[in-house]
């Protein structure tokens, strides 16, 4: 079974990609950016990790899943010194649950007041 998940973002279309994808009893969901209505939320790695997550948290709802079926999470972060900051707001959602984590130091987004994105691998257990 393979479903998509979409939030009607024009760059989905444009770019071809979903937010998130489940194939059985894994979700896959796309890198995030702490982009609201009104733009970039939060001026900080703590403030946007924190917002991303809360986002992330919704896309797992709407699949079916919630954090503690997080298996793996990514952090993409524009400035790798800030590291403490972002992991900071990470461990508050995932301090007991204790995803695989990557820390990737990228160069700047397309939009410069994005500081973060985030990727998460889900995983319900069979039966």
């Amino acid at each position: 079974m393979r479903k998509t998940f979409g939030t009607g973002s024009v760059w989905e279309q444009t770019l071809g990609y979903s937010r998130a994808v489940q194939v059985d009893n894994t979700l896959f969901i796309s890198a995030t950016a702490a982009s609201g209505p009104d733009g970039i939320v939060g001026d900080g790695f703590y403030s946007q990790t924190k917002y991303i997550l809360e986002k992330l948290g919704a896309v797992l709802e709407e699949a079916g899943f919630s954090y503690q079926d997080v298996v793996q999470s990514k952090l993409y972060l524009t400035d790798i010194s800030k590291w403490e900051d972002a992991g900071r707001a990470h461990g508050e959602v995932f301090g007991e649950i204790r995803p695989t984590l990557a820390l990737v130091h990228v160069l700047p987004f397309l939009d410069p007041q994005m500081l973060v994105e985030i990727e998460l691998v889900a995983q319900k257990s069979a039966g």
